[in-house]
């Protein structure tokens, strides 16, 4: 059964962080709330546990995975862009959106996509979470947690233990989030391009 975190939104308790740090250390996948709906997270570098959040959302190696970074300052380890797209990202984050890039050397292949090479990246504005990336140390690779079968994300920490409490280690429950997606754009051929629009903003960016 899936342990069950209860974290303070604005305080949240160091010990059930190290706690949730651990099992990430330890290869295993879980819940987390985001500023746009809960996501799947596991360690950039396993693969049993990149196995399984595919698994869980029943999702192939095509499917976009997204870098939860702290800050923008994690990006250029994984990501290329050039400054225009630097500043164009910067203008955005923290926040509800997910940027689509050229993956750099650091990112494992098996994680990034299989013919562009790309890979989602993100700096969410959910303290919780900005948290446990802190005591983390490095970027956690994620998904948002869409079960299959389904279009909606999830938001409701307690349905997620019961309806996956057999394929995750553990659920982080901070407070129900919001159940809108992130906002998707594109720069991996350059300029910006709209693929999903979610919980992010768009008006004004002349996409």
């Amino acid at each position: 059964m899936a342990q069950y975190f209860e974290l303070h939104p604005e305080n949240p308790q160091l010990r059930l962080l190290k706690q949730a740090v651990a099992l990430l250390d330890k290869g295993q996948v879980l819940a987390v709330p985001t500023d746009s709906s809960y996501a799947l997270v596991c360690h950039l570098d396993d693969k049993a546990a990149i196995d399984q959040l595919r698994k869980i959302r029943k999702v192939d190696e095509k499917h976009h995975l997204t870098l939860l970074c702290k800050d923008l300052s994690e990006l250029a380890n994984y990501a290329r862009v050039d400054n225009q797209q630097f500043r164009f990202i910067k203008s955005l984050t923290p926040g509800a959106y997910t940027f689509i890039l050229e993956a750099s050397k650091e990112v494992p292949r098996r994680v990034s996509h299989p013919q562009r090479k790309t890979i989602g990246l993100r700096v969410p504005d959910h303290h919780v979470l900005q948290e446990l990336l802190a005591l983390h140390g490095k970027p956690l690779l994620a998904t948002t947690l869409i079960p299959p079968q389904e279009s909606e994300a999830l938001n409701d920490p307690q349905e997620i233990r019961e309806r996956f409490e057999h394929q995750l280690a553990a659920v982080v429950d901070s407070g129900a989030c919001h159940n809108q997606p992130t906002t998707v754009i594109d720069l991996s051929n350059g300029e910006p391009s709209l693929i999903r629009q979610g919980r992010g903003l768009t008006a004004g960016l002349g996409l």
